[in-house]
């Protein structure tokens, strides 16, 4: 933003409202509470990470998300716990003024600030499909990741390229569009990028990766550069209703009696097992509710390859819809006289197994987020 011009009044953040986000990054991060007054530290020296928060082909999704975050609320984060030099959407500025901040902010911080993207890149028809200010999303992004510390690609779009790169009838995408590490390999720009997809992701799972960045450096991946502190358990395996899932209670369509009891949406598609998050720890908004919570299925927004995955154009099973799944009922131990206590873990660990089925008999993908 134009220094001194911003749409939000100064607030003041006291000490309490610093303890408030610690503990909440604390949690998502999973450390011992006990460090939660050095996180808090922090936060009050100023220290603050200047970000540089680019928009290409998306849905404003992630800001929106950003927007709802509480305690603090968004402008005493942009305020007090980052810097944010450039964001077309939250910015009262615009045309040549906020473009030329964007400029001084690249010169002021150079090699020191975090490049965060929302939105997918097209590359055909060298990028014409999305343009800034008369510049390409490649150019933009090649210019500002050249001297980034770090970048962080913020949604589905940004990490894999999400609905943008769905499918039209002839097995093509018309803009190319891909997510912002694969666009920055093929531009030869070895930056480090952290991965947090999500349609949208938790707001913490952002600023979480920002303060780890601030204290710790970047923190650990996972094999598709995500961080393993929210991207490292099934979403299944944290979920409300897998006691349901276990005992083989089911609603089988929408609005049935198992459906208002809140039993397990499985056979409706949920994703939850072959999909890791924790958006069932995490949730979205004050209350934390997420898809699952008030009824309807995960549909793997995070993973690749799981949510997003049809032709625009195939109305049987569309971007963003899920086929029912075959259930298996885990085997009893009891039934079978052997010890439930001695095999608690092997009998778990081989219920997940059993019950991973498509409706087509294929077996749903194993822990890749670890």
């Amino acid at each position: 933003m134009i220094r001194g011009q911003n749409l939000f009044a100064e607030p003041s953040v006291g000490r309490r409202d610093f303890l408030k986000l610690s503990a909440k990054i604390v949690a998502v991060l999973g450390l011992s509470p006990t460090i939660i007054p050095q996180i808090a530290e922090s936060l009050e020296k100023g220290a603050k990470p200047a970000v540089i928060w680019l928009h290409f082909q998306e849905c404003t999704g992630c800001t929106e998300s950003l927007l709802r975050a509480t305690g603090p609320d968004l402008a005493e984060v942009i305020l007090d716990v980052i810097s944010l030099e450039y964001h077309e959407t939250l910015f009262a500025a615009a045309g040549h003024q906020i473009e030329d901040n964007l400029h001084n902010a690249m010169k002021r911080y150079k090699g020191k600030y975090v490049l965060v993207v929302e939105g997918a890149i097209p590359v055909k028809e060298n990028g014409r499909f999305c343009e800034i200010s008369g510049h390409t999303a490649i150019d933009i992004l090649k210019k500002t990741a050249t001297d980034a510390a770090a970048v962080i690609a913020i949604g589905s779009c940004a990490s894999w390229g999400g609905i943008p790169s769905a499918l039209m009838a002839n097995g093509e995408n018309p803009t190319g569009a891909q997510g912002v590490q694969k666009t920055l390999g093929e531009l030869g720009i070895n930056k480090p990028v952290v991965n947090i997809p999500g349609c949208p992701p938790s707001p913490y799972n952002f600023l979480s990766t920002v303060v780890h960045f601030l204290n710790f450096g970047l923190p650990k991946l996972d094999k598709k550069g995500r961080p393993t502190f929210a991207y490292g358990t099934l979403i299944h395996d944290q979920c409300e209703r897998r006691g349901h899932f276990d005992s083989g209670r089911f609603a089988e369509q929408f609005g049935d009696e198992g459906h208002r009891k809140g039993y397990c949406l499985y056979k409706l598609g949920c994703k939850g097992p072959s999909t890791f998050g924790n958006c069932p720890e995490q949730g979205f908004n004050e209350d934390k509710k997420w898809p699952v919570s008030i009824g309807h299925p995960c549909f793997g927004c995070i993973e690749a390859g799981v949510g997003f995955t049809k032709s625009l154009h195939d109305t049987s099973d569309m971007a963003f819809a899920n086929p029912p799944q075959v259930y298996t009922k885990p085997t009893d131990p009891q039934e079978k006289g052997i010890d439930p206590l001695a095999t608690a873990a092997a009998g778990l660990a081989a219920g997940v197994v059993a019950t991973a089925v498509y409706k087509k008999g294929k077996a749903l993908p194993g822990k890749e987020g670890e």
